[in-house]
C-alpha cells in the first residue's frame, strides 16, 4: 500500500524520524525505506533493542513486559497521528493504469498486503480507487503474527486465494517486501518509487525491477510476464 499504491512515504518518514527522536530513538529517513515493510510495532521493538544492546538507557528499562508493549503501542499511536498532521497523500503516479490493466483480465484477484495498520490510508482506498479493493482481499499488520519480511503475510494471502503459486505476482516497492515475497515462493515485480539503490532489490532476488509504474505496465502489457 505505502510506496505502491500511494506516495505516503516521505511522509512516514517525516514522521517516524519526529516521533523516534522524542523518544530517544534512532531512526533516520533512510532507514523507513530500508525497513518499510515491517509492523510498526516491530520497528519500535527493533529500535530498542539495538539501543539497549548498546547499553544505551531507554524508556522501557525499568518497565514490565507489559508495560513496555503498551509503550510501544503509545509510540506507534503517536508516529501514527503525527503522519496524519502532515496532510493527505496522492496515489503513486501510474498505478491508476496498472490497476485498471489488471482488473481488465480474466479472473483476476487484487489484493493488499501491507504491514501498516494506518487507519486514514485503509479509509482512502474506495475514494481514490473505487471497485477495486475488498476487505476480504486485504493482509494488514492486524492480521498476522509475523510481519514483512516474515513470508507470513504473503503466505496468508496466496493461501486465501486459493490460486496456484504460478498465477500469482507480487508488485512491491520495499527490500524487505521482496524478502517476504520469495520467500513465500512468489514472483516478484520491484517497482522502485523511493530513494533506495537498485542494489538493494537486486540483493533480495527481485524477479524484475523497474523504476516506475509506467514501465511495469509497459512490461505488463507488452505480456513479458504473465499474470
Amino acid at each position: 500500500m505505502d510506496g505502491t499504491l500511494f506516495d505516503s512515504m516521505p511522509k512516514h518518514a517525516q514522521a517516524w524520524d519526529e516521533v523516534m527522536a522524542r523518544h530517544g530513538l534512532s531512526f533516520t529517513p533512510q532507514q523507513c525505506y530500508r525497513e518499510e515493510g515491517r509492523t510498526g510495532i516491530d520497528v519500535i521493538q527493533e529500535c530498542f533493542r539495538k539501543e539497549i544492546e548498546k547499553g544505551n538507557p531507554t524508556e522501557i528499562d525499568n518497565l514490565s513486559p507489559e508495560e513496555a508493549l503498551r509503550h510501544i503501542h503509545d509510540i506507534y499511536k503517536e508516529k501514527s497521528n503525527r503522519f496524519i498532521e502532515l496532510g493527505p497523500v496522492r496515489p503513486i503516479p501510474g498505478v491508476h493504469e496498472i490497476l485498471k490493466y489488471i482488473r481488465s483480465l480474466p479472473d483476476t484477484q487484487i489484493w493488499i498486503v501491507t504491514g501498516s495498520a494506518q487507519q486514514t490510508l485503509f479509509a482512502r482506498l474506495n475514494s481514490d480507487f473505487p471497485g477495486i479493493f475488498t476487505p476480504d482481499r486485504m493482509v494488514t499488520a492486524n492480521d498476522v503474527t509475523h510481519g514483512k519480511p516474515d513470508p507470513e503475510p504473503y503466505l496468508t494471502a496466496w493461501q486465501r486465494s486459493q490460486l496456484p503459486k504460478s498465477q500469482c505476482c507480487v508488485i512491491e516497492n520495499a527490500p524487505l517486501g521482496v524478502r517476504s515475497a520469495k520467500a513465500a515462493g512468489l514472483f516478484t515485480c520491484a517497482v522502485n518509487t523511493g530513494s533506495l539503490p537498485q542494489q538493494d532489490f537486486q540483493r533480495e532476488n527481485a524477479d524484475i525491477i523497474v523504476s516506475n509504474m509506467q514501465q511495469l505496465l509497459q512490461i505488463i502489457s507488452n505480456k513479458s510476464i504473465s499474470l
